[in-house]
């Protein structure tokens, strides 16, 4: 990764790269998701989860140049998938997402270690907030597998905002109250970075269109005391 665009995700806990995947490159991925999603009937579901574990044409693709080595220039040679996830709003499923920042993580098992918690489940996985040391050291990359302009519910950021560690609700409040975010229109095969503890939000979309991403999260260390990544 070019010196600068490092030092703009570092600055502003975001980046966008443009034209990272052609069609062509996307299709079998497409394909793969798209049928998994037809044969577990979840064509409706907002959010498809533990996509490493039940589609291994992702857990390839997320592991395979270019989009290793873009995440490993940021997080070092030892980077990883520990999450998967698609998101799809579409005229069947839409929704509005509040300004929050991404503080849990998915693990195997419960183990109660001191500085993680509370602890939550979701779709029958189990999910801790750990130390913000912890959510620091990751990366996110949302593939966008479509268009998504102004119209179609782009992903929002207030930059910079990854730099104040795990946010009060005062906090998150006083931030989306001074307006300073920008939307993030991208065009299929973009590919964004963003650091989880961002603030970020989404409209709806005002557009019959899918608005498919691939979100995929990486971490470049092993979890303490017995706990366990859950799709590592």
């Amino acid at each position: 990764m070019p010196r600068n665009q490092g030092a703009s995700l570092a600055e502003h806990g975001y980046l966008l790269l443009e034209n990272v995947f052609q069609d062509a490159e996307l299709q079998e991925l497409v394909e793969a998701i798209e049928t998994m999603r037809k044969a577990a009937a979840v064509l409706c579901a907002p959010g498809v989860r533990q996509l490493l574990q039940t589609c291994p044409t992702v857990r390839a693709f997320a592991t395979a140049h270019p989009l290793i080595d873009i995440v490993s220039a940021v997080l070092g040679a030892g980077a990883r998938p520990v999450r998967a996830i698609l998101f799809d709003k579409s005229p069947a499923a839409n929704w509005y997402v509040s300004w929050h920042q991404d503080l849990s993580i998915p693990v195997k098992h419960r183990v109660d270690v001191p500085g993680f918690g509370p602890w939550s489940t979701k779709e029958g996985i189990t999910h801790v907030q750990p130390p913000a040391a912890i959510l620091e050291g990751m990366l996110s990359a949302r593939i966008h597998l479509d268009d998504c302009d102004l119209e179609n519910g782009p992903i929002k950021f207030i930059p910079g905002s990854h730099k104040g560690g795990i946010l009060e609700p005062s906090q998150i409040d006083s931030s989306r109250a001074a307006g300073d975010f920008v939307s993030c229109p991208v065009k299929r095969g973009d590919v964004i970075l963003m650091r989880p503890l961002i603030l970020h939000s989404s409209s709806k979309s005002d557009h019959p269109n899918s608005r498919r991403v691939l979100h995929l999260e990486y971490a470049n260390a092993s979890l303490p005391s017995g706990l366990e990544w859950a799709e590592a």
